[in-house]
């Protein structure tokens, strides 16, 4: 549903690592991986994350696409290498081997492993498993933080923090006068993401509680994104209503299992009169007295901060696995057990940040155009409301 970017990922999670290429930037957009590399770390925080954390410590390399520290508008390209190829160079190979490699047949409940080898016809899940990880993540990350940068070159700011892991609520609101840069300092300085420190470390403990009986939870985080001028997204047909893209591209991540935007869910149970947010007159523009709609209007921004929150499902390697099925003997046995985190929801928010980046860029791209980032501000200076 993007109109002017496009992005493939490609690698396997204990491949020799992850390939990214972003078409459709404008040139002349400062980047560095320095920058990327920033991003990729907050993405391996968090409490409850397993031992794959410790042996890759992600760095993109671009190779690609830029040119003296700027865009050239040609297709950036990254790299990210995996640490831990060198314990997976004859299972992972891509040349064939003599030795016989142990098949994965014991597919898990809630991976893609059954539908995976049913579609494509393999008698081993790892030729599933490994494209299906989490991992693949990495690289979206990677590749969102060049559209970050652009953002934050025009004055949008994304944030995120974890509202709610397993049964355990943060009861402390964002604080809508805080910039999402302010909110990621202060979420990034906790372990699981959360503003509120009592919700921590209850938090904490259930992870913890989790890990120990051998299980996983799962949680919700609020991503918000400000500077937003008007007109982001159509109201003019379907596929061009800025909220589709955006529940589209979350809903492409591993594990997210629903959306919110603005008051959401909760606003089914309110009367028109609670949920709509009153327009008001004041220093020369528009205003408004709530933002129940969370920045989104008839499919556009509505120049209020955009406001989501995302579900995501525990995660569904469990080191005390689930029944299952073996495939060649149809005996019933317990699921495959792969290195898993016990929690990734903190992850998770850093993710959807990125996942949010690559909509708001296209979407800016599309309304007010431009080769050049000189062109986009020029543009964005001689047309754009807020």
């Amino acid at each position: 549903m993007l109109v002017r970017l496009k992005f493939l990922t490609a690698g396997e999670s204990h491949g020799q690592g992850l390939l990214g290429i972003l078409d459709g930037m404008p040139s002349n957009l400062e980047i560095s991986e320095e920058y990327i590399n920033i991003q990729l770390a907050r993405r391996q925080m968090g409490h409850g994350r397993g031992g794959r954390m410790k042996i890759e410590k992600d760095k993109g390399e671009l190779w690609c696409g830029v040119r003296h520290g700027k865009t050239l508008g040609a297709p950036i390209g990254i790299l990210i290498k995996n640490n831990d190829w060198v314990n997976w160079t004859k299972k992972m190979s891509v040349s064939p081997i003599d030795k016989e490699i142990r098949k994965v047949t014991l597919p898990r409940p809630g991976h893609a492993d059954l539908a995976g080898i049913q579609k494509y016809d393999f008698d081993d899940i790892r030729n599933v498993l490994e494209r299906s990880s989490a991992r693949e993540t990495t690289m979206r990350v990677a590749l969102g933080t060049v559209c970050r940068k652009l953002l934050e070159d025009v004055g949008i700011y994304v944030g995120s923090h974890v509202t709610q892991i397993h049964h355990v609520k943060n009861t402390i609101s964002y604080d809508s006068s805080i910039s999402p840069v302010e909110l990621n300092k202060k979420a990034d300085a906790s372990p699981v993401r959360c503003l509120d420190k009592k919700a921590e470390e209850k938090m904490i403990k259930i992870i913890d509680d989790a890990k120990s009986a051998g299980d996983s939870v799962g949680g919700i985080f609020e991503v918000i994104a400000t500077g937003l001028p008007y007109g982001l997204g159509s109201p003019m047909q379907w596929d061009r209503k800025l909220q589709a893209k955006i529940t589209s591209m979350m809903m492409s991540v591993n594990a997210f299992k629903g959306i919110d935007i603005g008051g959401g869910m909760n606003e089914s149970k309110k009367w028109g009169s609670e949920v709509h947010d009153e327009i008001g007159w004041g220093k020369n523009k528009y205003i408004r007295y709530s933002n129940n709609a969370g920045g989104l209007e008839g499919g556009m921004t509505n120049a209020q901060p955009i406001v989501l929150k995302m579900a995501m499902k525990p995660i569904a390697t469990l080191i005390k696995p689930l029944r299952s099925v073996d495939m060649n003997t149809k005996e019933s046995k317990d699921a495959h057990k792969e290195r898993t985190d016990s929690c990734a929801v903190p992850a998770a928010s850093v993710i959807a940040e990125s996942m949010l980046c690559y909509v708001l860029v296209d979407a800016l791209l599309e309304k007010f155009g431009g080769d050049s980032m000189e062109q986009l501000k020029a543009h964005l200076k001689a047309t754009s409301k807020y």
